[in-house]
């Protein structure tokens, strides 16, 4: 019997794979231990699957319910500013008009209350943004519990010591046998929890 070793080749690859690691302990007691290392080497590889991370994305109802609520406020708080900043650009354009025919000391208010608008819309913008990054931010950080908590509870009942996650193209796992793929058993199990928290 072949023995099959998974090299990984970083410290960011081991803090990848462990930020999503289910954090069980499997305590059972043995009675004999393990004398070939190669037989401990297939015992605790059984004991690892994976979830395609693309596939839990666009499949979890959860995470598409967010995506819709982020993108709606994304989109609102775009046209509230876009809407702001036409009304700015209106006021100059008039004010541009009308600069010839004012007095200077009545130019001089005018441009300096533009400058006062025109910072406050900046400002007003970098705020939005802000604020809309930190909403994600906390968004993203309640999903990655929500998952993390459930893969936790997942594992513990099958018997899994880790849970890896795998992505197309940003992966630590190079091949992995389809037998260790959950992700359409996790799936299930997430849209489950995520529709009787929703009653």
């Amino acid at each position: 019997m072949k023995r099959s070793t998974l090299k990984l080749g970083s410290i960011a690859t081991a803090v990848a794979l462990v930020s999503v690691m289910a954090s069980c302990q499997n305590k059972e007691n043995t009675s004999t231990p393990a004398t070939k290392s190669e037989s401990a080497t297939v015992t605790s590889a059984e004991k690892i699957v994976y979830v395609n991370s693309d596939s839990l994305l666009t499949k979890y109802q959860y995470f598409k319910d967010l995506k819709t609520k982020l993108d709606a406020k994304s989109k609102t708080a775009q046209t509230d500013l876009a809407s702001k900043q036409q009304a700015f650009q209106r006021e100059v354009a008039q004010y541009q008009q009308q600069q010839s025919t004012l007095p200077a000391d009545q130019r001089a208010s005018t441009e300096e209350r533009l400058a006062r608008k025109q910072q406050e819309l900046q400002a007003y913008s970098q705020n939005a943004g802000a604020a809309l990054q930190n909403e994600q931010a906390s968004e993203n950080e309640k999903l990655y519990d929500k998952v993390a908590e459930y893969l936790k509870t997942y594992a513990k009942g099958k018997g899994f010591k880790m849970v890896l996650t795998y992505s197309k193209g940003n992966s630590a796992i190079l091949f992995a046998d389809e037998s260790l793929d959950v992700t359409s058993e996790v799936i299930v199990g997430l849209n489950e929890a995520y529709t009787k928290d929703k009653k």
